[in-house]
């Protein structure tokens, strides 16, 4: 199956090829592990140091997914390389509370991650009397509170905002949409004044398109990262766990933010053993990368040939059009059929086995597009 992604035009044209990458945003009260966690995630250089807000320009950095799936793929094609998917982290100046009206940094750092897919929220659970906690006291609960505060008075102003164009707007006379919005905005407003999350508000579909465009960040998914002590890694939990019982465990992941700076630093050997020895199955990335995939509803499929063996993402339930747009969009407007095997068929078979065995399926514009399938478009110029 020859990754379709390489080809030509007529006119020998070669076309512009479009990536999805994912971006996450990581946020936290100063001094939580959020840069240790992102020079540990993208193995980049940045500052840290043991005070408040040394973290003052966003840092942003690209980490390629993990995906074994790819190099076996590679192996059966002689692809002459491999490609990923993709995230890419941006990590801001720590909030504190009050960050809203100015104190610490402010929240001005907010609007750099405005844009984002999701966000990390990172919260402290572990004890190190030689590391200061802005707060001077380590409880994750009331630091998740503080920064879910901050980021819906950011919203707040959002709102706020938006709320007074309309009413000026009106003014000259309001269409039925300018009514929608109005009422739903001031909604809103006075859920974010109530201390709620637009997330926790209860929108519906329509109503979530409307707000689209002002990029709420409290109507983005969210995942908890605790940064737990070392001890507590390998049994999976931190050591204030109990008290977090209002968040939902499918949104949290509990990792040593430290161990995952060692684990960077190893080769891919000495990383295994070390992981073994802590008894880990997974680092903490690994966790980290499946939870994003899994709070964003995203799936992986994938296309292989003797150039490149390559990692598409898309949101779960697509059909094979919209997956082949990801890819290019001439291909999603021309597109005749899809020639679809399982990965792990190809891996086994190859090629010209899957086809002989009638293990590549034919499949039309309402297939809906599975994770781990090995897919081949074909389309009209």
């Amino acid at each position: 199956m020859a990754a379709l992604y390489c080809f030509w035009l007529e006119n020998s044209k070669r076309l512009k090829l479009l990536f999805m990458s994912l971006a996450i945003g990581i946020v936290g009260l100063p001094n939580v592990g959020k840069s240790t966690l992102f020079k540990a995630l993208t193995k980049k250089q940045i500052d840290i140091a043991n005070y408040p807000f040394c973290t003052i320009e966003p840092n942003v950095g690209v980490v390629a997914v993990p995906d074994e799936r790819l190099e076996k793929l590679a192996m059966v094609a002689k692809s002459a390389k491999i490609v990923p998917t993709v995230i890419e982290f941006v990590d801001i100046a720590g909030l504190v509370k009050g960050a809203s009206v100015g104190e610490g940094l402010g929240n001005k750092f907010l609007a750099n991650i405005r844009e984002v897919d999701a966000i990390v929220q990172v919260v402290r659970d572990f004890f190190d009397p030689n590391i200061i906690h802005v707060n001077n006291k380590v409880d994750p609960q009331s630091d998740i509170a503080t920064i879910n505060t901050e980021l819906a008075i950011k919203d707040l102003e959002t709102v706020s905002h938006r709320l007074s164009e309309l009413n000026k707007k009106a003014k000259s006379g309001a269409s039925k949409e300018d009514e929608f919005n109005i009422e739903l905005v001031n909604r809103v407003k006075d859920g974010l004044n109530q201390g709620k999350l637009v997330s926790d508000l209860g929108l519906n579909e329509e109503e979530k398109k409307s707000l689209h465009d002002l990029n709420l960040l409290t109507n983005k998914p969210v995942i908890y990262v605790m940064n737990v002590d070392e001890s507590a890694v390998g049994r999976g939990q931190g050591t204030a766990l109990p008290v977090l019982e209002g968040l939902d465990p499918e949104r949290v992941v509990c990792i040593s933010a430290k161990i995952e700076a060692e684990l960077a630093e190893l080769d891919d050997e000495e990383r295994k053993e070390y992981l073994k020895e802590l008894g880990m199955n997974e680092s903490g990335l690994d966790k980290l990368i499946k939870k994003s995939y899994q709070i964003l509803n995203l799936i992986t499929f994938l296309t292989t040939g003797p150039d490149e063996t390559r990692a598409w993402t898309v949101t779960r339930g697509a059909k094979a059009p919209e997956a082949a747009g990801k890819i290019h969009t001439d291909i999603q407007q021309g597109f005749i059929r899809a020639e679809v095997c399982n990965w792990q068929d190809f891996v086994q078979y190859g090629e010209a086995g899957c086809k002989e065995r009638g293990l590549v399926r034919l499949e039309g514009k309402d297939y809906v597009v599975q994770d781990g399938d090995t897919v081949y478009f074909r389309f009209s110029n």
